[in-house]
């Protein structure tokens, strides 16, 4: 019960934060707001990066004389407020009917995957603008995404003839980390009414990608602000035991056990005395038969300003086969209902082959919660590594079949499903009352 006041109140208090730096904030609301493409071109200007390729390996070389302007510990860097982060974003879909097509499905409605690749960038442009100089355009940071945390849906269907407007602000910040607030809202009769809430966690490192960098604190501002910082370090507390309690470092709790049991009893081919004759119950469908798996070459056209992978080029492509496992499991049309901890554990070179494969490791209801695993390989090595785990909770439109694991480790997703499950549609269930 505390728990749930706590996200109440932590709801209530962004949104009201939100609100107040539209009013008061560095914004451009007097004006007209900056699109996605200027956005990038912020980005590039920030970290001196070239959109030629040839220049752009050249200026990252030169980007190590950056090293001595790095603060030697966090005290000395001028301390920000939530305001002086804040940002406003407009996608014309309506205004602009022109950049509509990058932005389409085949259902007439928004791309997700695209939408994430906005925010993705947006966040960066963000933290950016919260560390920023007076002294000089050019920051010897290198900022890059560490985690999504959550994307509540608030709406299924994102329309394309209507301007978007993304704000987002810095809403806590540790020693080399930051945390971003984003929201999205969609213009109708007149008034922008919400579509999304999104939480991600940045990192500074120094010039080159290696090591940490201090960033500059961020003080509160009055007691909303204090209570939103407040969250921010729950959130990372929370994170924490999360990662603790991973079903790959702790065994399962009790009652865990026991619903992986019930489980396996149930497939068990009852004229038979043995653990090993297995059958499928009624309206199921074995985990291993949930799988689709595709292959991206990381070509030039997808790096971001730090000569890597695009972050949001990973997650848009992760999302798109997550919705068509949950598509084709489902048969019929899903919609993303969350989006939660997306940890980026290392980056995507230029030139790799990257194997995307997805599964549904749990389903409720008319839920299905897909998780997928991104894995880089090298052509010349032929080294395998993990870059990316991801985890999508859709919503069908009709009741869907149940996910039955057969091995041990398909228990585990199923467990980890049911965690992520639980974590993002059963507490918002709690805050709102219905999904």
């Amino acid at each position: 019960m505390r728990l749930l006041l706590r996200l109440r109140v932590a709801c209530h208090t962004t949104l009201f934060i939100s609100r107040s730096l539209m009013t008061t904030g560095a914004s451009h609301s007097k004006g007209r707001l900056p699109d996605m493409t200027e956005v990038r071109d912020r980005l590039r200007a920030i970290v001196g990066a070239s959109t030629n390729w040839s220049d752009h390996v050249q200026v990252m070389e030169e980007r190590k004389s950056l090293q001595s302007l790095l603060a030697s510990k966090q005290e000395v860097l001028p301390p920000r407020k939530m305001r002086d982060s804040y940002i406003e974003v407009m996608l014309p879909l309506g205004s602009q009917p022109q950049i509509r097509e990058k932005y389409l499905n085949v259902y007439n409605n928004v791309r997700f995957g695209r939408i994430l690749e906005d925010l993705d960038s947006l966040g960066v442009l963000i933290c950016y603008t919260h560390t920023k100089s007076e002294l000089r355009q050019t920051s010897p940071l290198s900022i890059v995404t560490a985690l999504v945390d959550k994307i509540d849906l608030r709406k299924h269907l994102i329309y394309p003839d209507s301007d978007i407007k993304i704000t987002g602000h810095v809403s806590w910040v540790g020693k080399t980390s930051m945390e971003v607030k984003m929201h999205m809202l969609q213009l109708h009769d007149g008034a922008f009414s919400p579509v999304l809430d999104a939480t991600f966690v940045m990192v500074a490192r120094d010039p080159e990608n290696k090591r940490p960098a201090f960033v500059n604190p961020l003080i509160p501002d009055g007691p909303e602000e204090e209570n939103l910082f407040k969250q921010g370090e729950l959130n990372k507390t929370r994170r924490v035991d999360f990662s603790t309690a991973s079903l790959l470092k702790t065994a399962p709790t009790a009652d865990e056990r026991q619903v992986v049991h019930d489980m396996f009893l149930n497939t068990l081919d009852q004229r038979t005395v043995s653990f090993r004759s297995r059958i499928l119950p009624p309206n199921s469908v074995w985990m291993e038969d949930t799988k689709l798996k595709s292959l991206e070459i990381c070509h030039p056209q997808e790096r971001n300003i730090f000569n890597r992978i695009f972050g949001g080029f990973l997650m848009r492509k992760a999302y798109e086969l997550g919705w068509a496992t949950a598509c084709s499991f489902g048969g019929s049309r899903p919609y993303v209902v969350a989006v939660d901890d997306i940890m980026f554990q290392r980056p995507v070179e230029i030139g790799s082959l990257l194997f995307l494969s997805a599964q549904v490791c749990y389903t409720e209801s008319k839920y299905i919660q897909v998780r997928v695993h991104s894995e880089v390989s090298d052509p010349i090595t032929r080294e395998h590594h993990t870059t990316n785990i991801f985890h999508f909770t859709f919503m069908s439109d009709k009741e869907v079949l149940h996910i039955v694991p057969q091995t041990y480790g398909e228990s585990m997703l199923y467990l980890d499903g049911k965690r992520h499950f639980d974590a993002t549609v059963k507490s918002r269930n709690g805050q709102n009352g219905s999904v």
